[in-house]
């Protein structure tokens, strides 16, 4: 990935909230990837950690796992959703990429994908997560909303 700066200081703050798909290898490697780049990644475990960066920095993509715990615990509540509902409240919505579960049926998976383009995810991207996927619709976000520079971090 290539992108144009518009100051040498400027960074993107990534939100990455993670349900199972950080186990997966090349993905523990994604915030260092990202970093050289001007990338801050804000990682989140759960919607409570997630809820708490979204308060306190500029979030201007977001990656939501719809899987990710509301709250660690034995808790099952998955807390993507409300972390959508957060996102979308915010003064400027950052562009959300929403990583799924497979669905057990053609109509569920049409439902679930629905609601996350109703919530205003850019993106829906399935689980087992891919790695070049995930970063071939980061290149698309930040072309898209940010014309291949950084957006300003007021």
């Amino acid at each position: 990935m290539q992108f144009a700066q518009n100051h040498p200081d400027a960074r993107l703050n990534l939100l990455l909230s993670y349900g199972g798909w950080r186990e997966h290898a090349a993905v523990r490697q994604l915030p260092r990837l990202l970093e050289p780049m001007g990338i801050h990644s804000l990682e989140a475990d759960t919607g409570e950690e997630a809820a708490s960066l979204i308060q306190r920095q500029p979030v201007h993509i977001a990656v939501v796992d719809l899987e990710i715990p509301l709250a660690s615990g034995p808790s099952t509540t998955a807390g993507g959703p409300r972390i959508l509902q957060l996102l979308r409240r915010l003064d400027q919505p950052p562009p959300t990429i929403v990583i799924r579960p497979r669905q057990a049926s053609n109509r569920q998976d049409v439902r679930e994908l629905m609601a996350s383009l109703r919530d205003g995810a850019f993106a829906v991207i399935d689980r087992p997560l891919q790695l070049e996927i995930l970063l071939d619709t980061l290149r698309r976000v930040l072309r898209r909303h940010y014309q291949d520079a950084w957006p300003s971090m007021h």
